[in-house]
Protein backbone atom coordinates (compact mmCIF):
# COMPACT_ATOMS: atom_id res chain seq x y z
CA UNK A 1 0.00 0.00 0.00
CA UNK A 2 1.01 3.20 -0.71
CA UNK A 3 2.04 6.37 1.56
CA UNK A 4 -1.03 8.23 0.19
CA UNK A 5 -2.80 5.22 1.13
CA UNK A 6 -1.77 4.84 4.62
CA UNK A 7 -2.34 8.55 5.22
CA UNK A 8 -6.15 8.04 3.92
CA UNK A 9 -8.74 6.67 6.76
CA UNK A 10 -11.44 4.40 6.37
CA UNK A 11 -13.23 6.38 4.67
CA UNK A 12 -10.61 7.40 2.20
CA UNK A 13 -10.70 11.46 3.90
CA UNK A 14 -7.20 12.67 4.11
CA UNK A 15 -5.76 14.18 7.36
CA UNK A 16 -6.08 17.56 8.37
CA UNK A 17 -2.85 18.25 8.47
CA UNK A 18 -1.61 16.80 5.11
CA UNK A 19 -4.83 19.22 3.47
CA UNK A 20 -3.02 22.18 5.62
CA UNK A 21 0.17 21.86 4.09
CA UNK A 22 -1.28 21.65 0.81
CA UNK A 23 -3.12 24.63 1.05
CA UNK A 24 0.06 26.55 3.05
CA UNK A 25 2.20 25.13 0.06
CA UNK A 26 0.05 26.98 -2.78
CA UNK A 27 -0.47 30.15 -0.23
CA UNK A 28 3.43 30.51 -0.68
CA UNK A 29 3.62 29.80 -4.18
CA UNK A 30 1.24 32.50 -5.05
CA UNK A 31 2.72 34.43 -2.70
CA UNK A 32 5.89 34.57 -4.43
CA UNK A 33 4.25 35.15 -7.01
CA UNK A 34 2.94 38.22 -6.08
CA UNK A 35 5.64 39.49 -4.92
CA UNK A 36 8.05 38.64 -7.72
CA UNK A 37 5.18 40.43 -10.32
CA UNK A 38 4.92 43.23 -7.91
CA UNK A 39 8.36 43.99 -8.11
CA UNK A 40 9.06 43.61 -11.74
CA UNK A 41 5.66 45.89 -12.43
CA UNK A 42 7.26 48.59 -9.80
CA UNK A 43 10.47 48.63 -11.34
CA UNK A 44 8.82 48.97 -15.17
CA UNK A 45 6.47 52.08 -13.52
CA UNK A 46 9.84 53.43 -12.36
CA UNK A 47 11.57 52.89 -15.82
CA UNK A 48 8.52 54.30 -17.95
CA UNK A 49 8.30 57.21 -15.51
CA UNK A 50 12.19 57.76 -15.94
CA UNK A 51 11.50 57.93 -19.68
CA UNK A 52 8.80 60.23 -19.68
CA UNK A 53 11.58 62.92 -17.88
CA UNK A 54 12.31 65.32 -20.63
CA UNK A 55 12.77 69.21 -21.12
CA UNK A 56 11.42 71.04 -24.24
CA UNK A 57 13.84 74.16 -24.79
CA UNK A 58 14.58 76.47 -27.89
CA UNK A 59 17.62 77.36 -29.74
CA UNK A 60 18.48 80.37 -31.20
CA UNK A 61 21.22 81.50 -33.74
CA UNK A 62 21.66 84.89 -35.61
CA UNK A 63 24.41 85.90 -38.05
CA UNK A 64 25.05 88.71 -39.61
CA UNK A 65 25.20 89.03 -43.59
CA UNK A 66 25.82 90.84 -46.41
CA UNK A 67 23.23 91.06 -49.94
CA UNK A 68 24.70 89.10 -52.83
CA UNK A 69 22.39 90.09 -55.55
CA UNK A 70 20.99 93.52 -56.09
CA UNK A 71 17.85 94.38 -58.04
CA UNK A 72 16.57 97.74 -58.63
CA UNK A 73 13.72 98.56 -60.33
CA UNK A 74 13.22 101.86 -62.33
CA UNK A 75 9.52 102.52 -63.40
CA UNK A 76 9.55 105.71 -65.55
CA UNK A 77 6.44 107.31 -67.88
CA UNK A 78 5.97 110.21 -70.34
CA UNK A 79 1.73 112.16 -71.17
CA UNK A 80 0.89 113.47 -74.05
CA UNK A 81 -1.81 114.45 -76.25
CA UNK A 82 -0.34 112.40 -78.94
CA UNK A 83 0.56 108.84 -78.96
CA UNK A 84 3.57 109.00 -80.87
CA UNK A 85 4.78 112.02 -78.60
CA UNK A 86 4.69 109.88 -75.77
CA UNK A 87 6.44 107.35 -76.85
CA UNK A 88 9.45 109.04 -78.14
CA UNK A 89 9.87 110.92 -74.45
CA UNK A 90 9.61 107.72 -72.70
CA UNK A 91 11.95 106.07 -75.35
CA UNK A 92 14.37 109.14 -74.40
CA UNK A 93 13.94 108.21 -70.33
CA UNK A 94 14.89 104.74 -71.50
CA UNK A 95 18.60 105.88 -72.96
CA UNK A 96 19.26 108.28 -70.12
CA UNK A 97 18.55 104.99 -68.03
CA UNK A 98 20.54 103.18 -70.03
CA UNK A 99 23.57 105.60 -70.41
CA UNK A 100 23.30 106.20 -66.73
CA UNK A 101 24.36 102.76 -65.82
CA UNK A 102 26.99 102.37 -68.55
CA UNK A 103 29.03 105.20 -67.14
CA UNK A 104 28.63 103.98 -64.00
CA UNK A 105 30.27 100.53 -65.38
CA UNK A 106 27.63 98.26 -65.11
CA UNK A 107 27.43 95.37 -67.94
CA UNK A 108 25.23 96.08 -70.45
CA UNK A 109 23.05 92.84 -70.06
CA UNK A 110 22.81 93.77 -66.38
CA UNK A 111 20.23 96.32 -67.48
CA UNK A 112 16.88 94.61 -68.84
CA UNK A 113 14.14 95.95 -70.11
CA UNK A 114 10.71 94.77 -68.22
CA UNK A 115 7.62 96.08 -70.03
CA UNK A 116 5.86 98.52 -71.60
CA UNK A 117 2.15 100.29 -70.95
CA UNK A 118 0.11 102.12 -72.47
CA UNK A 119 -2.90 104.21 -70.88
CA UNK A 120 -5.39 107.11 -72.21
CA UNK A 121 -7.79 109.54 -70.01
CA UNK A 122 -10.11 112.62 -71.69
CA UNK A 123 -9.91 115.67 -69.63
CA UNK A 124 -12.07 118.47 -71.42
CA UNK A 125 -12.56 116.93 -74.61
CA UNK A 126 -8.83 116.05 -74.81
CA UNK A 127 -7.49 112.50 -74.92
CA UNK A 128 -4.15 112.32 -73.56
CA UNK A 129 -1.51 109.32 -73.45
CA UNK A 130 0.73 107.70 -70.84
CA UNK A 131 3.38 105.53 -72.00
CA UNK A 132 4.94 103.72 -69.19
CA UNK A 133 8.42 101.53 -69.23
CA UNK A 134 10.18 99.62 -67.12
CA UNK A 135 13.83 98.87 -66.49
CA UNK A 136 15.32 96.39 -64.27
CA UNK A 137 19.23 96.29 -63.29
CA UNK A 138 19.64 92.94 -61.86
CA UNK A 139 23.70 92.51 -60.75
CA UNK A 140 25.66 90.99 -57.58
CA UNK A 141 28.12 94.05 -57.26
CA UNK A 142 26.58 95.51 -54.28
CA UNK A 143 28.94 98.26 -54.01
CA UNK A 144 28.79 99.53 -57.39
CA UNK A 145 24.80 99.30 -56.87
CA UNK A 146 24.96 101.44 -53.50
CA UNK A 147 26.91 104.11 -55.79
CA UNK A 148 24.29 104.06 -58.46
CA UNK A 149 21.48 104.26 -55.89
CA UNK A 150 23.35 107.63 -54.02
CA UNK A 151 23.54 109.08 -58.03
CA UNK A 152 20.34 109.00 -58.65
CA UNK A 153 19.49 112.47 -58.66
CA UNK A 154 21.38 112.75 -62.18
CA UNK A 155 18.61 111.02 -64.02
CA UNK A 156 15.99 113.38 -62.50
CA UNK A 157 18.10 115.94 -63.36
CA UNK A 158 18.77 114.72 -67.38
CA UNK A 159 14.50 114.44 -66.94
CA UNK A 160 13.86 111.19 -65.90
CA UNK A 161 11.04 111.11 -63.72
CA UNK A 162 10.81 107.95 -61.45
CA UNK A 163 7.14 107.10 -60.32
CA UNK A 164 6.29 105.24 -57.59
CA UNK A 165 7.45 101.55 -57.42
CA UNK A 166 10.66 102.27 -58.08
CA UNK A 167 13.61 101.17 -55.78
CA UNK A 168 16.21 98.78 -54.99
CA UNK A 169 16.13 95.47 -53.05
CA UNK A 170 19.05 93.46 -51.75
CA UNK A 171 19.21 89.45 -51.44
CA UNK A 172 21.22 87.20 -49.77
CA UNK A 173 21.23 84.14 -51.73
CA UNK A 174 24.17 81.71 -49.96
CA UNK A 175 21.63 80.82 -47.05
CA UNK A 176 22.29 76.90 -48.39
CA UNK A 177 25.72 77.78 -47.51
CA UNK A 178 24.93 78.57 -43.96
CA UNK A 179 22.20 76.36 -43.12
CA UNK A 180 23.56 73.70 -41.67
CA UNK A 181 26.42 75.56 -39.25
CA UNK A 182 23.89 77.75 -37.80
CA UNK A 183 21.39 74.93 -37.08
CA UNK A 184 24.15 73.44 -34.91
CA UNK A 185 24.62 76.34 -33.35
CA UNK A 186 20.89 76.70 -32.30
CA UNK A 187 21.21 73.33 -31.16
CA UNK A 188 24.36 74.15 -28.84
CA UNK A 189 21.83 77.07 -27.78
CA UNK A 190 19.31 74.80 -27.10
CA UNK A 191 21.10 72.58 -25.06
CA UNK A 192 22.84 75.36 -22.82
CA UNK A 193 18.93 76.30 -22.07
CA UNK A 194 18.48 72.56 -21.19
CA UNK A 195 21.11 71.86 -18.84
CA UNK A 196 20.49 75.10 -16.97
CA UNK A 197 17.01 73.96 -16.24
CA UNK A 198 18.65 70.52 -15.61
CA UNK A 199 20.53 72.10 -13.21
CA UNK A 200 17.88 74.08 -11.32
CA UNK A 201 15.74 70.42 -11.16
CA UNK A 202 18.73 68.67 -9.81
CA UNK A 203 18.98 66.47 -13.09
CA UNK A 204 21.59 65.64 -15.83
CA UNK A 205 20.44 66.31 -19.92
CA UNK A 206 20.26 63.49 -22.01
CA UNK A 207 19.84 62.32 -25.41
CA UNK A 208 17.81 64.01 -27.82
CA UNK A 209 14.33 63.05 -28.18
CA UNK A 210 13.51 64.95 -30.82
CA UNK A 211 13.67 68.24 -32.78
CA UNK A 212 11.94 70.69 -35.15
CA UNK A 213 13.95 72.85 -36.92
CA UNK A 214 12.28 76.24 -37.54
CA UNK A 215 12.28 78.10 -40.55
CA UNK A 216 15.11 80.71 -41.54
CA UNK A 217 13.81 84.67 -41.84
CA UNK A 218 16.26 87.15 -43.74
CA UNK A 219 15.46 90.45 -42.43
CA UNK A 220 17.24 93.81 -42.32
CA UNK A 221 20.12 94.00 -40.08
CA UNK A 222 18.66 97.14 -38.77
CA UNK A 223 15.11 96.97 -38.76
CA UNK A 224 12.06 97.57 -41.29
CA UNK A 225 11.98 101.15 -42.18
CA UNK A 226 9.31 103.02 -44.72
CA UNK A 227 8.56 106.25 -46.17
CA UNK A 228 10.23 108.56 -48.34
CA UNK A 229 13.76 108.76 -49.24
CA UNK A 230 14.08 105.25 -46.94
CA UNK A 231 15.36 102.42 -49.33
CA UNK A 232 16.62 98.99 -48.40
CA UNK A 233 20.08 98.10 -47.71
CA UNK A 234 22.60 95.24 -48.50
CA UNK A 235 22.92 94.68 -44.28
CA UNK A 236 20.87 91.57 -43.55
CA UNK A 237 20.37 89.14 -40.40
CA UNK A 238 19.57 85.40 -40.73
CA UNK A 239 17.50 83.81 -37.72
CA UNK A 240 16.41 80.51 -36.82
CA UNK A 241 14.97 79.44 -33.93
CA UNK A 242 15.10 75.53 -33.36
CA UNK A 243 12.70 73.44 -30.71
CA UNK A 244 14.34 70.43 -29.08
CA UNK A 245 13.37 67.66 -27.01
CA UNK A 246 16.03 66.52 -24.50
CA UNK A 247 15.80 63.35 -22.26
CA UNK A 248 16.43 64.11 -18.52
CA UNK A 249 18.26 61.82 -16.90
Amino acid sequence: MSEEADNTDSRGVQPVDFTLRRWLASAGILAIGLVVGGFVLGDGLVRMKAAERSVTVRGLAEREVTADLATWTLSYASTATDLRTAQTSTDRDAAAVRQFFKELGFPEAELTPAGVNVSNYTDNGTVFYTVRQRSVLRTKDIERAQRAVQRQAELVRKGVVLEDGSGISYTFTGLNAIKPEMVAEATRDARAAAEQFAKDSGADVGSIRNATQGYFSIEARDGEAGGWGIGDTPFKKVRVVTTVDFALD
